[in-house]
């Protein structure tokens, strides 16, 4: 990729013309473009036969969040940098919360000669009538919210909804999942709807949530903060988010390393039959003749031990 163009070229979007131009802010804005690229290409996003000819259109959600703006210019900067050959189309759902800022978006995207679509649906009001006040309203909301975005993105031809998930919402998901669903899933950076006519596509999945906020805080997005939600206390992902925080805390690095793992599954070494016939297994003959199959990878665990145990002599 090229060097990140300096903030002060007339050339560039006008969403990056007033980009900081410190070294440390341009390798952070580099990276989160690289890593997006590479989730991009390793996740088969773009259309083999993409050209700027053949564009194919991409709804791109914003909520006002600090994710969803990051999405948007890293969009915007791949897509200028000849990158991405996909026209976009920048979509917020007004969900009809109470003190809403309803001018917020609309000005950012004019500002920023950004193309968009602004469409208001009161889904609050189901929320809030449909769920007590003691329990979560997310499930709900991010249904009838998905609903209408599938339905917005085939009015305009698009091919795919583009979300601003990152890698910690993807790990938070799966421990989600894991402690209070009982199976091994997440949020994968690609999807196909379930009528089959629409890709649902996570760019930033390989995009660690730290640097999507100092990149946030640097290009000073007007961020809307999400009342609806952010009002309830205790969720359950919260609790998880913590949890992650406190092993990255710990242990830096971490995170990263789990969430490589999610790409690096070994089915014959977990417990779904439907994914490996265990019944099936046998020794063979040819094996016990030459004992050169599969070895059982070493503890990760036991390792670290080892190598403390040695330095430690």
């Amino acid at each position: 990729m090229n060097d990140i163009a300096d903030s002060t070229d007339t050339d560039v979007p006008t969403l990056l013309r007033n980009a900081p131009s410190s070294v440390e802010f341009k390798k952070l804005r580099k990276r989160l473009l690289r890593q997006s690229r590479e989730a991009i290409g390793d996740y088969g996003m773009m259309p083999g036969d993409a050209s700027p000819e053949s564009r194919p259109k991409w709804l791109v959600c914003l909520s006002g969040g600090k994710d969803s703006y990051t999405l948007l210019s890293v969009l915007i900067e791949l897509k200028w940098r000849g990158l991405l050959p996909v026209e976009l189309i920048a979509c917020n759902l007004d969900q009809a919360q109470p003190g809403f800022p309803t001018d917020i978006l609309p000005k950012f995207f004019e500002d920023n000669g950004i193309e968009h679509i602004i469409v208001r649906e009161d889904t609050y009001s189901i929320v809030t009538d449909k769920i007590p006040e003691h329990r979560t309203y997310c499930s709900l909301c991010s249904r009838l919210r998905r609903g209408i975005l599938y339905r917005i993105a085939r009015e305009q031809g698009c091919e795919a909804i583009v979300l601003g998930h990152h890698r910690e919402d993807i790990l938070e998901t799966f421990f989600m999942n894991l402690f209070h669903g009982g199976r091994l899933a997440s949020m994968p950076p690609k999807l196909i709807n379930d009528e089959g006519d629409l890709l649902v596509l996570r760019p930033l999945a390989y995009c660690a949530e730290s640097d999507i906020a100092r990149f946030a805080s640097g290009m000073q997005f007007p961020i809307i903060p999400c009342n609806l939600c952010g009002s309830q206390d205790g969720l359950q992902r919260e609790e998880v988010k913590r949890m992650l925080q406190g092993w990255e805390k710990a242990s830096p690095g971490r995170l990263g390393v789990m969430a490589r793992a999610l790409g690096h599954t070994r089915p014959s070494h977990l417990m779904d039959r439907s994914l490996y016939d265990f019944a099936k297994l046998r020794p063979s003959e040819s094996a016990a003749e030459d004992p050169g199959g599969e070895a059982e990878e070493p503890c990760g665990a036991s390792l670290a031990m080892t190598a403390k145990l040695f330095a430690a002599e």
